[in-house]
C-alpha cells in the first residue's frame, strides 16, 4: 500500500522539527514509501540538500513550506500580527512554475512581510499561486480556525475563496491523527465541510520528528527553542507523541474508513 506524508517539519524548521535530511531519505526508503514532502516553517533552506538525496535513493522529492499567513496585510505590524494570531497553510510545488512561486512567496515573506515571522497575505498568494498545490494546514490553518469558531457557513465561504485563489483541483483540505481531542472533533468537521464544498481530503500527521520515541528529545528542543525548562507547567509542549513519520500501514488503519 502506498503512502506518503504531505507535511513534515525537517532541522531547518529551527528549534520546531528534529528530522535529518539524511535519516528522512533512508526512513521513508525503509517503509517503502515512494515520495516524501518536505515542507518547513516559513523556509525552504533545506530543500536542495533534500532533493538531492531523495533522488540519489530513488525517493520523488516533493518541495513545500508551511507559510505564514497574515489576517491581514503583510505590511501591517503590530501585536496582533506577533505569531499566535497568525495562520498557518501548507503549500507545495506541483511543477517548476510552482517552485519557482513557491522560491518568490517565501523570499517576499522575509522581505515585504518579516515581523517575529516571515508573514504572506492573500495578495501575494493571488499573485503566485500557478503550479501551487494548498493543503489546509493544521489546527492553525485558516479553514480549521474558522471552522472550530464560527461552523460550516463561514468556513465554507473561506473555503471558496481559497478555492478563488488556487483552483479546486489544487486545495485539500488536511485531516490528522495525532491524538488531540481537538483534532478529532474538527476531523468530522471537515470531512462534513469536504462533502459540502466538494473540496476533497487529505491525511497527513503534522511530522515533527522520526519516530514516537523521538517524542522526549523533541521536548527538550521545544524547551530550547522557547527558553523554558521541562518542568516548567506553563511552556508550549506537543500533547501527545504522535507527530512522527508513521508509517504508511499505521496511516491507513487510522484513515482507512
Amino acid at each position: 500500500m502506498n503512502f506518503v506524508h504531505l507535511h513534515l517539519h525537517t532541522q531547518y524548521s529551527l528549534l520546531d522539527g528534529l528530522i535529518k535530511i539524511s535519516d528522512l531519505v533512508k526512513r521513508v526508503k525503509e517503509l517503502g514509501m515512494p515520495g516524501v514532502a518536505v515542507t518547513d516553517h516559513g523556509s525552504m533552506m533545506g530543500v536542495v540538500k533534500f532533493y538531492d538525496q531523495a533522488i540519489r535513493e530513488g525517493i520523488k522529492p516533493i518541495i513545500g513550506c508551511e507559510l505564514y499567513l497574515s489576517q491581514g496585510s503583510r505590511f501591517e505590524k503590530n501585536s496582533f500580527e506577533k505569531g499566535s494570531n497568525l495562520y498557518h497553510l501548507i503549500l507545495l510545488a506541483e511543477n517548476n512554475e510552482g517552485y519557482r512561486n513557491l522560491l518568490k512567496l517565501v523570499s517576499r515573506a522575509h522581505v515585504e512581510g518579516f515581523y517575529y515571522k516571515p508573514r504572506v497575505d492573500k495578495e501575494l498568494l493571488r499573485e503566485h499561486s500557478a503550479g501551487i498545490i494548498a493543503l489546509s494546514s493544521c489546527l492553525q490553518g485558516e479553514i480549521p480556525s474558522v471552522l472550530q469558531a464560527a461552523g460550516q457557513k463561514k468556513a465554507s465561504e473561506v473555503v471558496a475563496e481559497y478555492v478563488d485563489i488556487f483552483g479546486k483541483n489544487s486545495l485539500f483540505l488536511e485531516i490528522q491523527a495525532n491524538g488531540l481531542p481537538d483534532q478529532q472533533k474538527v476531523n468530522e468537521k471537515l470531512v462534513q465541510l469536504s462533502k459540502k464544498t466538494g473540496v476533497p481530503l487529505v491525511a497527513t500527521n503534522d511530522c515533527h520528528y522520526l519516530r514516537r520515541e523521538d517524542h522526549e528529545v523533541h521536548d527538550i528542543l521545544l524547551c530550547l527553542q522557547t527558553g523554558k525548562k521541562i518542568d516548567d507547567d506553563n511552556r508550549m509542549r506537543f500533547e501527545t507523541n504522535e507527530f512522527y513519520l508513521k508509517p504508511p500501514e499505521m496511516m491507513f488503519e487510522e484513515f482507512g474508513h
